[in-house]
């Protein structure tokens, strides 16, 4: 009797696009976490690390839709090898930079090179796995993918520590370069043997696109609810996210070598918990795992803020805790996003929901600065957590797809009580 092979859940052209994922975000995790002190570094003050993360949003919130929708028009792999261009530019800047002014160059030219990658790398992977294995597919990715922040971050420290930031950046530039080679490679490739046409960019095609997106987010059914409920996360977490290196530097009393490896724990810990979140998320719904991921990381940094002097040990428990939420929920959130929106669309969407609600988020980092100045430094994250344990209940009522699902391609409004 014959036996039916069964196919693998990653194909070998999913694995060598994680391969240059990789290559590109080793380069991006050495010096992500680090960028407040290279502010500092750079002779900036509490309030203008705030000052600069705000204003570093601006072109992200302009261009992530836009990313997508070229995403959806060229294909995936031709919209990264172009944003990988853009990339490597964005590397010139950021290490010749003299004053922190001129790190927004760096950061505006990197939103380009991200605006196009990151929703490509959803919809990619979205693309090559079924819908049942959707969730398994999206942690197993991840899990992979996670490899940059063990690595990256604690390379990252020690080069920063060793050698200075600026040889640091010259080394991560290296890595995006690398990547970039294998991207372009990829995207030629994958011209040669196309059997569809590519539309070209046209007013009239962003114009349908954008047309289809406005029909999901006001319909008042799933896509509304999740882009509220993230936005309000996304709001809470600009208050504190990039300001953890230096609370954890002048609170904690951590080198840069130190936060290098919390932040690996962190990547060690989320990896760990990618493949078990897909098959939390295929087997108990995605909003099982989102809701899980919110309370981990919410109790994360109600450890990270009462860590008494000198436990350091307590801000890896932290960052463990915090890792595991973001595993947890990844992999459900993706799965989720995917299985909303038709396919052509999968671009935009994922580019939509990395925008968020960021034009009301785009103050954020400024006031959470001043939150640390006037009120206390752990105000901003207590305040963050409170908001990410508050959303778990939108979450657990709202995040369910409808029981019959559109087999079609065009866009259905999800509309779910």
């Amino acid at each position: 009797m014959e036996t039916i092979k069964k196919k693998p859940l990653l194909s070998g052209l999913l694995i060598l696009f994680l391969t240059a994922m990789i290559f590109a975000n080793i380069g991006g995790s050495m010096y992500g976490s680090l960028m407040p002190l290279y502010l500092k570094d750079l002779d900036a003050s509490i309030t203008q690390i705030g000052l600069f993360f705000t204003l570093s949003q601006i072109v992200p919130l302009l261009l992530q839709i836009l990313g997508g929708w070229v995403s959806d028009t060229l294909g995936r792999l031709r919209a990264i090898a172009i944003g990988s261009v853009f990339g490597v530019i964005g590397f010139i800047p950021l290490i010749l930079a003299d004053t922190w002014q001129w790190l927004l160059l760096a950061v505006a030219i990197g939103a380009i090179a991200r605006s196009l990658v990151g929703p490509s790398f959803d919809a990619f992977i979205a693309e090559h796995s079924s819908e049942e294995n959707r969730g398994k597919v999206f942690g197993i990715s991840q899990a992979i993918f996670m490899i940059v922040s063990v690595i990256g971050p604690p390379l990252g420290g020690w080069m920063a520590g060793a050698y200075g930031f600026k040889l640091m950046l010259l080394a991560a530039g290296i890595f995006y370069f690398i990547a970039m080679i294998m991207r372009l490679s990829m995207a030629r490739e994958a011209a040669k043997t196309a059997t569809t046409k590519t539309e070209k960019l046209s007013f009239s095609s962003l114009k349908i696109n954008l047309a289809a997106m406005f029909t999901l987010i006001f319909s008042g059914g799933l896509i509304t609810w999740m882009l509220i409920t993230d936005g309000l996360r996304d709001i809470s977490f600009q208050f504190s996210e990039n300001l953890f290196p230096v609370y954890m530097q002048e609170v904690g009393g951590f080198s840069l070598q130190q936060i290098g490896w919390v932040m690996s724990f962190f990547g060690m810990a989320m990896m760990l918990t990618t493949i078990p979140g897909g098959w939390l998320s295929d087997k108990a719904g995605e909003r099982v795992g989102i809701a899980l991921g919110m309370i981990l990381m919410s109790s994360a940094l109600f450890v990270l803020v009462n860590i008494p002097a000198g436990n350091q040990w307590m801000y890896y428990l932290g960052w463990g805790l915090a890792g595991m939420g973001a595993g947890v929920s990844g992999p459900a959130y993706q799965s989720l996003i995917s299985k909303a929106v038709p396919q052509k669309n999968r671009g935009m969407a994922f580019g939509l929901f990395s925008t968020s609600l960021g034009i009301f988020s785009l103050p954020a980092p400024w006031i959470g600065a001043q939150m640390w100045d006037r009120v206390s430094p752990t105000f901003p994250f207590t305040v963050t957590a409170i908001v990410l344990l508050i959303s778990v209940i939108p979450i657990w009522l709202k995040f369910k797809l409808p029981k019959v699902e559109a087999v079609s391609d065009e866009i259905v409004p999800a509309v779910v009580g």
